[in-house]
């Protein structure tokens, strides 16, 4: 499965076909896509967790975001994070199209842990 990740723009994704580097708007999750550089549709709905790069980035997929986001606060280091971690993506996966599976690492963006309040990891919030 390759690197899914979010910016403030949208959810960055890669054509299976051509392998070019596709932003699918936050109002648009849920919805088929199609490449803008071969015109072949994105391999089906997003089938795996998303790295939110920012907290720009998570404002706007948290107010835009047609379908439920559950959001998976998490550290490197922490052991039952990584335990968790296969269960997200089976999750991810038997909801593809129904709802977006997001991974916060609270070392990387700890205003987003304090903002809501996440005392303890792996913590699983759903907006």
């Amino acid at each position: 499965m390759a690197a899914l990740n979010i910016d403030a723009k949208g959810l960055r994704r890669h054509c299976s076909q051509c392998g070019q580097v596709n932003r699918i708007p936050f109002a648009r999750l849920g919805e088929p896509s199609k490449c803008g550089s071969c015109h072949q549709p994105i391999a089906g709905p997003v089938d795996g967790p998303a790295d939110v790069l920012d907290e720009a980035a998570f404002a706007a997929l948290i107010e835009q975001s047609p379908i439920p986001v559950l959001v998976d606060y998490w550290a490197p280091w922490c052991g039952p994070c990584r335990m968790v971690a296969p269960e997200l993506e089976k999750v991810a996966r038997a909801r593809a199209g129904q709802a977006l599976v997001v991974k916060v690492d609270t070392e990387a963006l700890p205003p987003l842990s304090a903002r809501f309040d996440v005392r303890s990891i792996p913590t699983l919030a759903v907006f």
